[in-house]
């Protein structure tokens, strides 16, 4: 698993925002892997990034406006059979039943703990290679 690069990207409206999302993951989340980050400020942007690349994980703002993470998510989620997988950054802990509905694999609470935050994203881009691995 550590030869391969994955693909995170990163929307919110805020750039200060994908910053802390960005510091919170590091370019290491774990000792196997290694990641490389692509930004999207805008809805258009965050589908079209989707469509172009071979995105390995979604990491969404659910707090960004007009379009926020979770309603992203959703769609993506629908319009897609292969989605890659989604966490979304929630402002309240009580919104997790919302990100439950968007079909979210994981969510995280701002402010992003860097531990808790690695984890998270390497437990998914681990799943998502086990998936890949196990369809060849």
């Amino acid at each position: 698993m550590s030869d391969r690069l994955y693909t995170v990207l990163l929307y919110s409206d805020d750039p200060e925002v994908r910053d802390r999302m960005r510091l919170a993951v590091g370019t290491r989340p774990a000792a196997d892997l290694t990641v490389e980050f692509v930004d999207a400020d805008s809805y258009e942007k965050c589908i079209r990034l989707v469509d172009e690349y071979e995105i390995d994980l979604l990491l969404l703002d659910g707090e960004a406006t007009p379009a926020g993470g979770l309603g992203i998510a959703r769609q993506i989620k629908d319009d897609r059979d292969d989605a890659p997988p989604t966490c979304v950054v929630i402002a309240r802990a009580a919104d997790r039943w919302l990100a439950a509905y968007a079909q979210v694999d994981a969510t995280l609470v701002h402010p992003l703990d860097p531990v808790t935050t690695g984890q998270t994203v390497a437990g998914l881009l681990r799943a998502r290679a086990d998936g890949a691995a196990s369809r060849s």
